[in-house]
């Protein structure tokens, strides 16, 4: 029997360049960004003191038609190869904070995520 679930070991360097080069993005199904610049900040906050911040689910998904990238930066990929299925208002939070990208907020605007 194949196995359902492989644990990796990504650092956050990594996400951000798999995100960077449109490897890694959001299916369409996902809501928009909603988080509030507060939980932005506490979010690294959490990161910076050690505390955990949660898993991530990713599924490697070739065949899935409809997706989109995080940010609102270009992307090297046509569509992503892997989505984002738990965890993508914490990933999208770090992307934008740490690469100075926009969000597209609930109501699909554009936004900066301003912590400090």
């Amino acid at each position: 029997m194949s196995e359902i679930f492989s644990p990796t070991t990504l650092t956050v360097n990594q996400l951000i360049e798999k995100i960077d080069t449109g490897e890694l993005g959001l299916p369409e199904l996902q809501r928009p960004f909603v988080w509030k610049d507060t939980k932005v900040r506490d979010l690294f906050d959490s990161m910076m003191k050690g505390y955990p911040i949660g898993y991530l689910m990713i599924w490697e998904c070739p065949e899935l038609e409809k997706k989109k990238t995080i940010g609102v930066g270009g992307h090297n990929y046509e569509t992503p190869k892997e989505v984002i299925i738990d965890g993508q208002q914490r990933l999208t939070s770090l992307y934008a904070v740490m690469k100075g990208q926009k969000v597209i907020n609930s109501k699909f605007d554009e936004k900066s995520i301003i912590i400090s």
